[in-house]
């Protein structure tokens, strides 16, 4: 742990973003870790800003992408996928400055994304429209092909999504009912199997590949650790407020949950799943990103407009 008196994260400045176009702040990010470029959703703005935390600077944006929410990011095949809640579709792009950006149509209002590489593709978690029967569902969409290979119903309103590489399975979290739903990889047409969480509005999740844990953190305040392969519920922790983006730390074997009300990060040591502390960020800031080295933790502070940069204090 940081030593007495030294907090787990250590402020160290702000990077300014483009003024917004438009209502609805920031969401989803992810870290290029051959560049250390931070790509995050300005749903305000629809479009995809990019920062270089070294310099400080913001580089560039990927524009036209109507009400854009998650972002993913990935470092083996050099590409990323961006969901367009507005549009009814993903974008996918490689990275850099005025990609060349192609689309493809899925289910309604796409949020959350989970990557297989193995068999490149992607799983997009579509919130749909309680209006719109039967619009609650997943899409698979071949990355090369750019076609959907499936559509899956799902029981509710979906939120965020994990790939688990030795499972070969998808995760998704399911609203209400509130339960994980579990898609079988190698046939990705159906769901294989649900896990119920004891807790209300499954929110933000992520996993320990090493441990199969999934780290599920809920509307209610509480967050759920459970392990992936029997569903069986290992802990439940008390969180600062309602909770939205979540990142595992593998390096320091920490847990970042972010809370946008009051604005805090809380952070959990995952090895006894203890709350170490709670940093202070902004009211509304609900989204961050972590680098893939674990030094480094940007937080989006849509009332102020800018990132916060925070050092990771070694344990």
């Amino acid at each position: 742990m940081p030593s007495a008196g030294q907090p787990c994260l250590q402020h160290s400045g702000y990077v300014s973003r483009p003024k917004p176009q438009g209502s609805g702040g920031f969401d989803h990010a992810a870290v290029h870790a051959r560049s250390g470029y931070v790509y995050v959703a300005h749903t305000a703005s629809s479009a995809v800003d990019v920062f270089d935390p070294a310099s400080r600077q913001h580089l560039f944006s990927v524009p036209h992408l109507p009400g854009v929410a998650g972002v993913l990011v990935s470092n083996e095949a050099q590409f990323i996928i961006a969901s367009n809640r507005a549009e009814n579709t993903v974008a996918i792009f490689p990275p850099g400055p005025d990609p060349r950006v192609s689309k493809v149509a899925v289910g309604v209002r796409p949020n959350g994304l989970a990557y297989d590489h193995g068999r490149r593709q992607v799983v997009v978690a579509n919130i749909g429209d309680p209006s719109v029967p039967g619009s609650h569902s997943l899409t698979v969409v071949s990355i090369d092909q750019r076609t959907v290979r499936a559509e899956i119903a799902v029981p509710g309103q979906t939120r965020w999504a994990v790939y688990d590489p030795d499972a070969q399975a998808f995760y998704v979290n399911i609203t209400d009912p509130p339960v994980i739903a579990v898609v079988d990889a190698r046939q990705p047409d159906c769901i294989a199997r649900t896990i119920p969480i004891p807790s209300v509005g499954p929110h933000g999740m992520d996993l320990d590949v090493s441990t199969h844990r999934l780290f599920c953190a809920c509307d209610s305040g509480t967050l759920v650790t459970l392990d992936a392969r029997s569903g069986r519920i290992l802990s439940q922790r008390s969180l600062s407020g309602a909770p939205d983006v979540v990142f595992f730390d593998p390096v320091h074997g920490r847990l970042y949950v972010a809370v946008g009300n009051p604005g805090t990060i809380d952070v959990f040591d995952t090895k006894t799943m203890e709350k170490l502390a709670s940093a202070a960020t902004e009211k509304g800031a609900h989204t961050f990103a972590l680098a893939p080295t674990g030094d480094r933790l940007y937080a989006f502070l849509p009332a102020s407009n800018r990132a916060a940069i925070y050092q990771v204090a070694t344990p």
